[in-house]
């Protein structure tokens, strides 16, 4: 389970919540600990993912599509506009990521491409993959089976509204602050 959780955000494309559940429907009692182990994991093969992206550099990540012409398809100025997309919105990239079903592999990859910081990535990834995967173990650890339907049915539908929801929150403070505070 803790391998899984590892290997998956650097090159595995199974989410590591499938284990999860299973683990914990074994053993509901166990499920809190599985769940931060996983949490653990996740986040720190999400960092040996995002060392990798910056080793490799996105410049070099640029260069390569640059010269992967695919017929008229040309994706060298895309990688160099999604890096810049990725590194100016850093936050809501790794936190959608680390809390949805967006693959948290592909954003801790891009975040070292990106060279976003470092602590920035680490801290949501720990916030936001933590929140994912223990409420998960939360759930199972009260509720049993009867928390393996709730999670296929509306787990991700919530997952998804908690990021619109803090999106609306941010946005909506930096409005009123923005009419609060005097400029110039």
């Amino acid at each position: 389970m803790v391998s899984i959780a590892l290997v998956e955000p650097i090159f595995l494309p199974i989410p590591a919540d499938l284990l999860l559940i299973a683990m914990c429907l074994a053993k509901p009692k166990k499920a809190l600990r599985y769940g931060l182990l996983v949490a653990g994991f996740s986040v720190l093969g999400g960092c040996l993912a995002f060392g990798l992206g910056l080793a490799i550099g996105g410049e070099n990540v640029s260069e390569f599509f640059g010269a992967l012409k695919l017929g008229p398809l040309d994706l060298g100025p895309k990688v160099d506009i999604t890096l810049q997309l990725y590194n100016r919105f850093s936050f809501w990239a790794v936190a959608t990521s680390a809390l949805t079903p967006v693959p948290y592999m592909l954003f801790s990859w891009l975040g070292g491409f990106a060279g976003i910081p470092f602590w920035l990535f680490a801290v949501t990834s720990v916030i936001f993959r933590s929140i994912r995967f223990g409420s998960q173990a939360v759930l199972i650890y009260f509720l049993g089976e009867k928390a393996k339907p709730l999670i296929d049915k509306y787990f991700n539908l919530i997952c998804c509204a908690i990021i619109a929801l803090l999106a609306g929150v941010f946005l909506l403070t930096k409005m009123i602050t923005g009419y609060l505070v005097p400029t110039g």
